[in-house]
């Protein structure tokens, strides 16, 4: 009888119709879309059982008054309920708690609370105290696709702070859309901690660190950068220079290029990043691309100097500080010694004899 079994065999790729491509890209699509969709319905069901849960809690211990024994008991018990689920440790129960406590049911049910993993909601119950803070955050992460390591670097580094703070004259020289783009794609100061042992005197070996560590140093420029070379060659009237670094904005589809400094800010540095920014116009820039944008990253800088100098200019560009460490100037709550996710994580493995929070 097994002799006879027939399996089907899909024909050749070479037998298929020519628009056989097409269908299976839709329905490629409509299938990940549909995960997608899937996940995050489960994942917006989970943050609304466990602001459930911390609810209870903190309705029942404001009414009765008892401690912290309580959650140690019911945290085993609904280990015991509910064997194999995760997410019940007494960690994990006290932070659904305080996530109760920190928002009004109204806020969970709506984006984007709603659409943040439960680990992104630890990071920002353990490092933020201001709600609008929080909430900034959390849009942000759901805008950029921010992993919970990413949104607990950005908050480490003061991300709101920096962010769209360059001293610009990109309202003068961009239209309105592309000038907001272009200016929440700033940053001032640029964080540049992962440098190391390179001596930041020498614009050259920052430079070299910094494509180094590329993948950290497009971390800090944010989204949407894409890193074309260093030392790019351009050739104007037989002489040659050539651009400290040079990216190009896939957002705002237009080449960046960016100029080092090791010390204070100098007007004259405009009249140079200008012409690099008309050759790249001339040499690279497609017909499609929009105008070049110019950055200049300096040690040091005065704002009020900087926004004079750019007056005299119709090319948009910026001018930032950079540093290697951002501590110096952090308020005094974010400065002590706060839990990482990992700690968090650990404490959790440790209560439970696993990974307990999904």
């Amino acid at each position: 009888m097994g002799e006879n079994l027939i399996f089907p065999v899909p024909p050749p790729k070479s037998m298929v119709p020519e628009w056989y491509p097409d269908l299976l890209d839709a329905v490629t699509d409509t299938v990940q879309t549909g995960r997608r969709r899937a996940i995050g319905a489960a994942n917006q069901e989970l943050v609304g059982t466990y602001w459930q849960v911390g609810a209870e809690i903190l309705a029942r211990q404001s009414a009765e008054g008892w401690g912290a024994r309580v959650i140690d008991r019911l945290a085993a018990d609904l280990r015991e309920r509910f064997p194999g689920v995760k997410g019940f440790s007494a960690r994990n129960l006290k932070y659904m708690r305080s996530f109760a406590e920190t928002w009004p049911q109204e806020a969970i049910v709506q984006a984007p609370l709603a659409q943040l993993p439960w680990y992104h909601h630890i990071a920002l119950l353990e490092k933020l105290d201001s709600p609008d803070l929080r909430l900034w955050y959390a849009q942000s992460a759901i805008d950029e696709g921010w992993s919970r390591n990413i949104l607990v670097h950005h908050i480490d580094t003061r991300f709101y702070d920096r962010v769209g703070k360059a001293i610009t004259n990109f309202a003068q020289t961009l239209p309105p859309a592309d000038s907001d783009m272009a200016q929440q794609a700033t940053r001032d100061p640029y964080l540049f901690d992962f440098v190391g042992i390179a001596d930041t005197r020498r614009e050259r070996d920052l430079e070299r660190a910094l494509i180094d560590h590329v993948e950290k140093f497009l971390l800090e420029l944010g989204q949407g950068f894409a890193f074309v070379g260093r030392q790019v060659h351009l050739e104007i009237d037989g002489n040659d220079f050539y651009t400290d670094l040079l990216f190009y904005h896939l957002r705002l589809r237009c080449f960046i290029v960016i100029e080092l400094k090791a010390g204070d800010f100098d007007p004259s540095y405009l009249g140079q990043l200008g012409m690099y920014m008309a050759a790249v116009d001339d040499v690279l820039r497609h017909e499609d691309d929009k105008p070049t944008i110019g950055l200049v990253l300096c040690k040091t800088k005065s704002n009020v100097v900087a926004e004079y100098a750019l007056r005299g200019y119709i090319a948009p560009i910026g001018v930032s500080e950079w540093k290697t460490a951002i501590t110096e100037s952090l308020p005094a709550e974010l400065q002590t010694s706060l839990p990482t996710v990992e700690e968090i994580e650990a404490e959790l493995n440790e209560a439970t004899g696993e990974g307990d929070v999904p």
